[in-house]
């Protein structure tokens, strides 16, 4: 039994700070990980008229001849409904791999679209425009290098006054960037930083999102930490983008979830997160956060989940910062409402978007990492019991509650006095009888912390045949040194 065994301050104490040691190397690790970035995709405009809707010009695979054939008409009919006309069955054509494919190989085509792009006819720029949009849509990389004649202008039309114009180009250059670095390579010199950059006080919500889209597309390009996301944040979209982030009647949800994805490849890049925190990038993240908290409570619509992931990512890569806590900037993630808005979240989540737990746990095991405050808000408003339940979803979770736990416990005695008695123990025996190694793992260690503050725990566990589930694992090499060490101290003190 424990109380026969007097415990040895130093031994103890020495314990606490290797066992703490170790957390902080594993924790600093965990916390840095889930740096997923990519969201790479193309978006398609298509806006069929009323007669293209009802199927009598139903989309067909165009030859060789029918192509030059209507780049001929476009370019030359004596009407202009005519060349129009003409148009609209090319981009509908192009909807077709087989089509682009023709298109590209046929020797001036490209010459004679961006002729009709430039001209001075309203309706023929932008069929013109329509279809270089279907050619960006292509998989094919040739595809997207064969439209690169054609960039200089889309990027000069993005100061036009037309909103449906500016948002098509801005759809396609976005489409384009992804494809090629080939195309990113003419774009940049071009000026595309800053015509994005002048884009972004548009009062046009469509635009707005298409800018987003675009914007978010160049910032995912592999050279984008060395050669763009520098000149992006000397640029004023940072903060323009924060702006539209703000909480409030003015919150546009579409807008919002373009700009947090573009907040997050710009966090990824590890480029100048100081900079983001500055312009105060950690408030705004933390008040949509309560405001997406108080929307799943007030609505039923869907789409909310598409916010909500952004955010909890971009939150949790800022925490990992040096420079959150050297300017005070955690201060403002200290209050409980933030604890709270989270498992409002999770219930959320777990009715709508199961997948998204883990984002929210993530953030939770950063903001408990270093915050005893927050520590203390899971312990206050009585929210173990609710994690726990979390445990049996899968292992992903059942690791990342686990750490969450850990990093109550490790706060000290009075800390784990609020943690046991209670479930907390058996359901640590619930996870070590998993196969797990990850999730045992984090049960060993959340256990070594509770017999270190709460030695009461370790007679409890012996009569609930602790040692038993503890000689399931000690064959595994990677869990033998825990294994050996809880079974002494359960043992001899």
């Amino acid at each position: 039994m424990w109380s026969r065994y007097p415990r040895r301050p130093g031994l103890v104490a020495c314990g606490v700070e290797e066992l703490r040691r170790r957390r902080r190397e594993r924790e600093a690790a965990l916390r840095k990980a889930r740096r997923e970035q990519q969201l790479v995709s193309k978006r398609l405009l298509r806006e069929e008229a009323p007669e293209e809707a009802g199927g009598e010009c139903a989309a067909a695979v165009l030859g060789e001849a029918e192509v030059q054939q209507f780049l001929r008409l476009a370019q030359r009919g004596t009407e202009e409904k005519e060349r129009e006309k003409a148009l609209v069955s090319l981009r509908q054509g192009l909807q077709h791999p087989e089509t682009q494919q023709i298109f590209i190989r046929l020797e001036g085509s490209m010459r004679t679209l961006v002729g009709l792009l430039t001209s001075n006819r309203a309706l023929l720029q932008l069929e013109a425009a329509r279809c270089l949009h279907e050619l960006s849509h292509s998989e094919q990389s040739a595809v997207a290098e064969a439209c690169l004649p054609a960039t200089s202008y889309l990027l000069t039309y993005l100061s036009g006054h037309s909103s449906d114009f500016i948002e098509l180009c801005l759809y396609t250059l976005g489409n384009l960037i992804v494809e090629s670095e080939v195309v990113r390579r003419q774009l940049l010199p071009q000026g595309i930083v800053p015509a994005l950059a002048a884009c972004i006080q548009s009062p046009h919500v469509a635009v707005l999102e298409a800018l987003g889209y675009a914007l978010s597309q160049l910032l995912q390009a592999k050279e984008a930490p060395e050669k763009i996301i520098p000149s992006i944040l000397d640029s004023l979209l940072p903060q323009h983008m924060l702006r539209l982030m703000q909480p409030g009647p003015k919150l546009n949800p579409g807008v919002a979830v373009e700009f947090a994805w573009c907040l997050h490849y710009i966090i990824c890049s590890q480029v100048n997160n100081t900079l983001l925190i500055t312009h105060g990038a950690l408030s705004t993240l933390g008040m949509l956060l309560l405001d997406l908290a108080g929307a799943v409570q007030r609505t039923e619509e869907a789409g909310l989940e598409l916010l909500a992931c952004p955010v909890l990512r971009c939150l949790s890569n800022l925490l990992t910062e040096v420079a959150v806590e050297a300017m005070g900037g955690q201060m403002q993630l200290k209050d409980e409402r933030i604890v709270a808005a989270l498992f409002i979240l999770f219930q959320f989540f777990l009715q709508k978007q199961p997948s998204l737990l883990p984002e929210g746990l993530w953030l939770l095991n950063n903001l408990t990492a270093n915050n005893p405050t927050l520590c203390t808000s899971l312990l206050s408003l009585d929210l173990i019991e609710p994690l726990l339940q979390l445990l049996p979803l899968s292992n992903v979770v059942s690791v990342l509650v686990l750490t969450v736990l850990c990093n109550v416990a490790e706060k000290g005695p009075a800390y784990c006095r609020q943690l046991w008695p209670g479930p907390l123990l058996s359901c640590l025996l619930n996870t070590l009888a998993l196969s797990d190694t990850e999730v045992v793992g984090q049960s060993l260690e959340l256990l070594q912390l509770l017999f270190l503050y709460r030695p009461e725990a370790v007679q409890a566990f012996l009569q609930q045949s602790g040692l038993q589930a503890l000689e399931r694992h000690q064959e595994e090499a990677q869990l033998q040194d825990r294994v050996h060490a809880l079974q002494q101290i359960a043992l001899h003190g």
